[in-house]
């Protein structure tokens, strides 16, 4: 007996705009069919457990079937099944009012292909690359009859009775012409990878073969037995997966083993992990991984992936989680957040916001327990740490807030401390005359040698601040903490670096400086160069570069987009040239010759630049050669 109707609604054109608007990306079809067979049977096992259905369920696997020849895709399950009662109910009913309340709402609204979750549509996401859809269905009830329901894209259908022998449900998609690639045999492999890898009901596609032992026992020439092709099931997911297990029953090992298959193609373990776990107020599973973040902050943020029940929803999580854990790696899986949905729902939504709160606690309470726990083993770990342990403290107060106590400072000796520890550290040395804390630092070793060893020379400590967030990172802590200041430690002097009450006197007379002083200015670009004297050890260099640390942080921060500052336009790069009143060397310029007072000024400059890399082409070239003929 076939029963033929027409859905009651009042929108003619409903399938086309369901096409058009559901999803914005056409491969979610195969997630939602897919999603609802896991439902379906695990409804069966909720059932079974409970005592309602009797005896043994038999295998419960769900089929993904690719009949290339046929043009057919098929969905099957061995779960609860459905009535014509429940056909009629949940097909031709519910879902379809869904619909149309969704094309009433949003008919020609930009971004409702993202709120289509509000309505319950999944099933209907099969339209979207189909030109004929079958339902073909036997219940688990007992005495149930088999029933197909059939659908052409119109709001036209018919039910009719067919023979089936299994429980469950299977959705058969006639894929449309202008779909076809949903009938290639990879295209359809990558949405599974992608969408339903760690479903928790097996989930069968074709099959594969694998190499085992011979049945037979038989041996090579090498007395091994023999191997053999055997054909198996291909199972595409793994139904069991780390973030759905207690973590009292997983190894570091099993950590990193699931690392790898979330990530296959990475070379490194991670530096260690976090499993959540929450059932109040909200629901939270997940595992998040610490990666190796490098010193050129290879900043990836896709690298969390999201999901709901074990189905793959987006590795776009910004809306879900602050800004500076999306550095991380790992699984969220959260049935309380919001599935399809616009990014300003999600921002809105009071469970994302709790969730989001709740992992910076845990992220942040972990790294504390590790610094505590074995403070050793967390300052090796900290040149790794760092980008995001910075990159949480500019971007999150409260993270701030807790990130102060663990956060490390590494000098140029190598030695660590924390910010507490090391203002109590130098506050005896490095305080000024107007009791100031002055925190020197330097971003590399090599190219601040110069600088480094004159500072650790007279008894101040350096500290080496290589992240590519130190500009923004030292603005925060001058912001942070009480009356400290930071100074790159080729920004000036040390002694106008750390200004003391100490007069040094100088050997040359004003009258000296004022003779001297065009002299240098005709070696150097005015418009680049600011000369100044300044009263030094007879040991100290004789000519210093140096950079004003207001300005070049500001074109640091310029170069990395550091927050509107181009409306003010780009910095000028300018620089000290100090020249050093107590060095013999220039001291003795005033008695030479005219030519030769302008060649050792040079000279004397062009050294400096070199000791800052600031002397290349022709500068370098003319340099070289000048200083061959001084030696002659």
């Amino acid at each position: 007996m076939a029963t033929k109707g027409t859905v009651n609604v009042q929108t003619e054109n409903i399938f086309p705009l369901i096409k058009k608007f559901l999803y914005s990306d056409h491969e979610i079809f195969l997630r939602e069919l897919v999603s609802n067979a896991i439902d379906a049977t695990s409804k069966l096992k909720v059932l079974s457990a409970s005592g309602e259905v009797k005896g043994d369920l038999g295998d419960l696997k769900v089929e993904v079937i690719l009949d290339k020849e046929a043009g057919t895709l098929t969905i099957k399950d061995r779960g609860i099944g459905m009535t014509e009662e429940e056909i009629e109910k949940y097909i031709n009913q519910i879902a379809f009012s869904g619909a149309e309340e969704f094309v009433k709402k949003y008919e020609g609204k930009e971004g409702a292909e993202q709120i289509i979750g509000h309505f319950g549509l999944g099933f209907y996401s099969s339209f979207m690359v189909s030109s004929k859809v079958q339902i073909k269905t036997l219940s688990f009830k007992e005495g149930a009859k088999a029933a197909q329901w059939e659908s052409d894209g119109t709001p036209e259908y018919e039910i009719t009775d067919i023979e089936k022998a299994d429980r469950g449900t299977e959705i058969v998609l006639h894929i449309a012409e202008d779909s076809l690639e949903f009938l290639e045999n990879e295209r359809v492999s990558g949405i599974l990878n992608k969408y339903c890898k760690f479903l928790p009901v097996e989930i069968k596609f074709g099959t594969k073969t694998i190499k085992e032992d011979d049945p037979s026992g038989e041996k090579d020439e090498n007395d091994m037995v023999k191997k053999v092709d055997v054909e198996v099931d291909n199972i595409i997911n793994n139904p069991n997966p780390a973030w759905a297990k207690a973590p009292a029953d997983l190894t570091d090992e099993e950590y990193k083993q699931f690392y790898r298959e979330l990530y296959p193609a990475s070379f490194e373990d991670p530096l260690f992990h976090i499993h959540l776990n929450v059932d109040y107020p909200f629901n939270l599973t997940g595992v998040l991984y610490f990666p190796r973040l490098k010193e050129t902050m290879e900043v990836q943020k896709n690298k969390i992936q999201l999901y709901s029940n074990q189905v793959f929803i987006t590795d776009s999580v910004e809306e879900i989680v602050p800004e500076f854990l999306t550095l991380l790696h790992g699984v969220i899986d959260s049935p309380d957040i919001p599935l399809n949905v616009s990014r300003s729902y999600l921002q809105a939504d009071g469970n994302v916001k709790k969730i989001a709160s709740h992992i910076t606690k845990k992220v942040a309470d972990k790294l504390n327990g590790m610094f505590k726990n074995d403070r050793a083993d967390f300052e090796e770990k900290w040149d790794s740490l760092k980008v995001f342990v910075e990159y949480g403290m500019l971007t999150d107060d409260k993270f701030y807030g807790k990130a102060e106590k663990f956060t490390l400072l590494k000098n140029t000796k190598g030695e660590f401390t924390t910010l507490e520890e090391y203002q109590e550290k130098i506050r005896p040395i490095q305080t000024d005359k107007d009791g100031k804390l002055v925190v020197l630092y330097a971003n590399n070793l090599d190219a601040h040698h110069q600088f480094i060893t004159a500072a650790e020379e007279r008894g101040y400590d350096v500290l080496l601040m290589d992240s590519p967030l130190t500009p923004h990172y030292i603005s925060q802590l001058e912001s942070k903490l009480e009356n400290v200041s930071f100074a790159r430690v080729d920004a000036d002097t040390l002694d106008n670096l750390i200004k003391q009450d100490v007069e040094v006197p100088s050997k040359l007379t004003d009258e000296e400086k004022e003779k001297l002083k065009p002299i240098f200015e005709e070696v150097v670009n005015k418009e680049k160069f600011t000369v100044q004297f300044e009263n030094m050890s007879e040991t100290d260099a004789p000519i210093v570069i140096t950079q004003p640390e207001f300005m070049r942080r500001m074109q640091e921060q310029q170069r990395m987009g550091g927050g509107g500052m181009n409306m003010f336009g780009s910095f000028p790069e300018m620089y000290n040239l100090t020249v050093n009143t107590n060095h013999p060397t220039v001291g003795s310029i005033l008695k030479k010759q005219k030519g030769n007072k302008q060649k050792v000024a040079k000279q004397l400059t062009d050294l400096a630049m070199l000791s800052q890399g600031m002397l290349t082409g022709a500068d370098l070239t003319t340099f070289i050669n000048r200083s061959v003929e001084l030696i002659k």
